[in-house]
């Protein structure tokens, strides 16, 4: 009763139809058509539960098979909800939970060297092959650049790369630090593209491991070295630093060690560009499905949480771009190519693995498309003159290193 009074007082545009666990019908919105999306649920404590803590309970209900969708996807209902919410999501209670969400914010996202190590494998040390049957052929982790709507995954991502060293200006011979180097994609496209000395860090022992190797495959062992270390712990100064998903992992308990650090490792005249997802409607908490099976320790800040923490670090704002539907997109090529990959996912997890990354997948592209989130990319640099006065550079940069771009080669598929 609960359940379907909160509904009802939701949806109003699109149509939804709820089977609770006696196989009675519900409907809501506008009538029954042709993309009313139907759902069941199985059990009579899940509607209880999506009553009271519908941003961990949603997810796991689907998750655990307690609530099906009988007609659609689960992204389809996943819009249907958030679009009828608006950009705030206010329903009944939430004001309540968000309170207690904000009481803990802190603590879920204090994450000192063992905790951020651990939260990192968590994630990235799953199954290699995992990410190889919906990642492009580079294996980039993170928002794609799509300057027309037909652009390709692969065309978006390496065009990404290449919108990012435009904003790094790198010239040959320069020493760049790439913090959380990913498979190490990024890494070496600056190295062969630029002639950079790159030297990329990551938590991660998978990527460690597929980055060092892609390196040695390339014969750029010479100029490109991945290692495992903390941004706290690394030693030296670098002419370029740059940063692509993150600060996501970070925390705004250590924002400020964060931008110290790379404070600490710039060169007076260097340069520094920060890629992270973040929030337009300003702070706010972690859902509650993403905290505990997705992303444990993770937060997407507002900028309102970032710039603080970057005045006190003395680094200057030279540029801020926001990337608002991009990450739509990536997220939707990811998440088609990922259940055209079920069986094999399936083989490697079981069926409610599959379940929860199809879920995270669709929640998250739905979070970009219609509840404010976006992507910042924030250039540094310590002296107000170390780069042009106009962005002219950048447009010109991306053109010649389009010119100076190698054949993409394939990812290696791992073992």
């Amino acid at each position: 009763m609960l359940l379907n009074s909160i509904l009802k007082g939701i949806v109003k545009q699109g149509s939804l139809t709820v089977i609770d666990h006696r196989g009675q019908r519900h409907h809501f919105g506008e009538p029954p058509n042709d993309n009313t999306v139907v759902v069941r649920l199985h059990k009579p404590s899940t509607a209880r539960r999506l009553a009271f803590n519908p941003k961990l309970a949603l997810g796991e209900a689907y998750m655990d098979g307690d609530l099906t969708v009988e007609k659609g996807s689960i992204y389809d209902f996943l819009v249907t909800i958030v679009r009828n919410l608006g950009p705030h999501g206010e329903i009944p209670f939430s004001g309540l939970q968000r309170f207690f969400e904000r009481l803990t914010r802190l603590w879920h996202q204090f994450n000192p060297e063992s905790a951020a190590t651990r939260r990192v494998r968590h994630h990235y040390d799953l199954d290699g092959r995992l990410y190889d049957l919906f990642l492009d052929t580079d294996k980039q982790y993170s928002c794609a650049y799509f300057p027309t709507p037909d652009t390709t995954l692969e065309q978006a991502q390496l065009a990404k790369k290449r919108h990012i060293a435009a904003k790094l200006k790198i010239k040959p011979g320069m020493k760049v630090l790439d913090i959380g180097c990913g498979w190490g994609g990024l890494g070496l496209y600056l190295a062969e593209t630029t002639g950079a000395e790159v030297t990329g860090i990551t938590l991660s022992q998978e990527q460690h491991a597929i980055a060092n190797r892609r390196a040695q495959e390339r014969g750029l062992s010479d100029r490109v070295k991945f290692q495992i270390c903390d941004y706290r712990n690394l030693a030296g100064q670098f002419d370029r630093i740059v940063s692509v998903g993150m600060f996501e992992h970070v925390g705004v308990p250590h924002y400020g060690a964060y931008f110290g650090g790379i404070h600490r490792l710039l060169k007076d005249d260097g340069v520094a560009l920060v890629h992270s997802i973040g929030r337009s409607e300003g702070p706010g908490t972690t859902p509650g499905f993403i905290r505990k099976y997705i992303f444990p320790g993770g937060y997407i800040p507002a900028l309102s949480e970032v710039l603080p923490a970057i005045e006190k670090s003395q680094l200057w704002v030279t540029d801020i771009e926001i990337l608002r539907l991009h990450y739509a997109e990536t997220l939707k090529h990811w998440r088609m190519r990922f259940l055209a990959q079920w069986d094999k996912a399936k083989a490697l997890y079981d069926e409610r693995f599959c379940r929860m990354w199809e879920f995270y997948l669709a929640a998250s592209e739905v979070t970009f498309r219609h509840w404010g989130h976006m992507v910042f990319q924030v250039q540094l640099t310590k002296d107000v003159e170390t780069l042009p006065i106009t962005r002219d550079y950048m447009v010109q940069d991306e053109q010649d290193l389009a010119m100076r771009e190698k054949p993409q080669r394939p990812f290696a598929k791992s073992a």
